[in-house]
């Protein structure tokens, strides 16, 4: 019988330890030949240039001047990038999502797309918020959330049908045909905001709007969330003129636009 951890072969599991413990040593001593990966790793020359070449294949180390050593490849900065771009909007997000808790005793949250979901980066809980549901680090359905129809509305549309696969209903109030949602991102984007009433949840209602970046992409979106009891169509309307103006402001201080 082969050896199997969680479905995965031990061996391809150690393979990507020692892979990973390379691009460490590499980042701790700066360059280092093979036979010093070997001897860091304790094996065979052979299977660190087996290693080595494979993550120089994918740009993640790559040789110096001097072809026997290696050092962290540029393919590292663009799996850097996509993360320093997450902390540079939760950064710059945080103290005006903090203002915008305040001044409207909701939660506030900021979120991205992230495999075919909202992934919920930041969250920040109003006064009126008692023992608030942490949804940070959780994916949420675009389809059925304020955040998510936001962040829908900077799709193409040819990879707006990809993401969108099919849409499964959550309340009686969750739009579950394709038809219906675009005309409601039609909406979104004519209007700046988008408003989810027991779409997701019965008795929560949320409202979003976009952040965007120095090109005006829309890289990440600014909600405020709460009982539908507490946030009916009327004051809506107040939050959402809150709203926009908190998101745009992330906005500015992510480059956008000109002051």
């Amino acid at each position: 019988m082969s050896n199997v951890t969680a479905g995965v072969p031990t061996g391809s599991v150690q393979s990507v330890d020692r892979a990973l413990t390379i691009l460490e040593q590499l980042a701790r001593h700066g360059e280092a030949g093979v036979t010093e990966l070997a001897a860091g790793l304790g094996v065979h020359k052979s299977t660190a240039f087996r290693l080595v070449a494979t993550l120089e294949q994918h740009g993640l180390v790559e040789q110096t001047e001097d072809r026997g050593k290696y050092r962290l490849g540029v393919g590292l900065l663009r799996l850097a990038g996509a993360t320093t771009a997450r902390l540079d909007v939760v950064q710059e997000a945080r103290p005006v999502s903090r203002k915008l808790a305040a001044d409207t005793g909701e939660t506030v949250n900021v979120a991205v797309l992230a495999d075919r979901a909202a992934l919920y980066l930041d969250q920040v809980a109003g006064s009126s918020a008692l023992q608030p549901h942490n949804w940070v680090g959780q994916h949420i359905p675009l389809h059925a959330t304020a955040n998510g129809k936001v962040l829908l509305c900077g799709l193409e549309p040819d990879r707006l049908d990809d993401t969108l696969g099919s849409l499964a209903a959550y309340t009686d109030m969750t739009i579950t045909k394709k038809e219906a949602l675009r005309a409601e991102l039609d909406r979104v984007r004519a209007q700046g905001y988008a408003v989810a009433v027991d779409e997701l949840e019965v008795g929560l209602t949320a409202a979003a709007a976009p952040i965007l970046n120095a090109h005006g992409d829309v890289i990440a979106s600014m909600s405020v969330s709460g009982p539908t009891f507490r946030l009916p169509a009327a004051r809506i309307q107040t939050v959402v003129g809150q709203l926009v103006e908190a998101a745009t402001e992330v906005s500015h201080r992510l480059g956008w636009g000109h002051r």
